[in-house]
């Protein structure tokens, strides 16, 4: 993307300016947001993505269940830094991938489905998203240092690399989202990783229940990443993204998109197994949830669909989450 984008998106729109949302979007783009005033709240809403962020919360709450049920005791401060931190990830994320997006020309052929970015719609400037993506990733690694304090020096190893994932997604000359590796990426740094270092951080240990339930809740968010490349299989190919979906086909990715939701519950019934412990079938709750996601998935055909099919998985992920966690403090009650 030539640097006279950025000049004309950082110099040429006024704090005033208002774009008509009609006009500026793609065909099919976000067509439920409303225009934003440049520089805005609702911009910076648009960019940050607060949805997601249930992501970010999902493995923290368990881990930190796991770790509760593990030390019989919680630090809230730890567990403060520990959400502040996997929050913080999650929003340097989204601005990374507002501004790279948009520098790669990720909206140029008109045929883009998804929520619209800030910086492509001249809400944001590059230098304003920028300066809010330093700030974050600032914020993310005090807290990161902080946590070293209490933990050790892992912890800021784990900080560093998930950071690092965050920021490659869509930075740097191979972006990650450019490859068929973002739903493994997703699974790894937002289920494994983010579940066992906070039981990790938390209790000073981790073990088998862990790395399930990091399985579970990785899969569950990779299944919203899953739904949204499957959104975009034919304007991702054509802006020249390798993702899964569009490598293997629609056939194979909603393939995958089943896998990756339903697997959650067949790992918690391996989960009661293993630790004797009936309460923590609860995820089992919301299967039905699950059920009625894949048929509309295998139903929809319209993006507005598929949009509201990506924000029912990550309320399924909160949801099974909470009920995972409830699970395993209610291991010692023998339910």
């Amino acid at each position: 993307m030539p640097n006279t984008l950025e000049g004309r998106v950082s110099a040429g729109i006024s704090s005033s300016a208002v774009i008509s949302a009609q006009a500026a979007m793609s065909p099919g783009e976000g067509a439920a947001v409303s225009a934003a005033r440049f520089g805005s709240l609702r911009a910076w809403r648009v960019a940050t993505r607060p949805r997601t962020l249930l992501a970010a919360l999902s493995p923290v709450i368990v881990g930190a269940a796991l770790a509760f049920e593990r030390a019989d005791s919680l630090d809230p401060i730890a567990a403060g830094l520990v959400l502040g931190a996997a929050v913080l990830v999650q929003i340097a994320t989204n601005l990374q991938n507002d501004v790279g997006y948009t520098l790669r020309g990720g909206n140029r052929s008109g045929t883009h489905q998804g929520q619209p970015r800030a910086t492509a719609r001249g809400w944001l400037s590059f230098t304003q998203v920028r300066l809010g993506l330093l700030l974050v990733s600032i914020v993310a690694l005090s807290l990161g240092l902080l946590l070293a304090w209490y933990r050790g020096w892992p912890v800021l190893v784990i900080g560093a690399a998930s950071l690092t994932a965050a920021l490659a997604y869509m930075g740097g000359p191979k972006p990650i989202a450019y490859t068929p590796l973002g739903e493994l990426t997703v699974f790894v740094f937002f289920g494994l990783i983010a579940v066992i270092g906070t039981e990790w951080v938390l209790a000073g240990s981790a073990g088998i229940l862990g790395v399930l339930a990091g399985m579970a809740i990785g899969g569950l968010a990779a299944a919203a990443l899953a739904i949204n490349n499957h959104r975009d299989i034919e304007h991702d190919r054509s802006v020249g993204r390798h993702t899964f979906a569009v490598l293997a086909g629609a056939a194979a990715s909603r393939r995958l998109y089943a896998a990756l939701l339903l697997g959650p519950f067949l790992l918690v019934i391996v989960m009661a197994v293993y630790a004797r412990a009936p309460s923590l079938l609860l995820p089992l709750g919301v299967a039905p949830l699950a059920g009625r996601l894949l048929r509309d998935f295998r139903r929809s055909q319209p993006a507005v669909d598929f949009n509201q099919i990506l924000f029912r998985t990550f309320r399924l992920e909160l949801r099974f989450a909470l009920l995972l966690s409830a699970g395993v403090l209610g291991i010692g009650l023998k339910l």
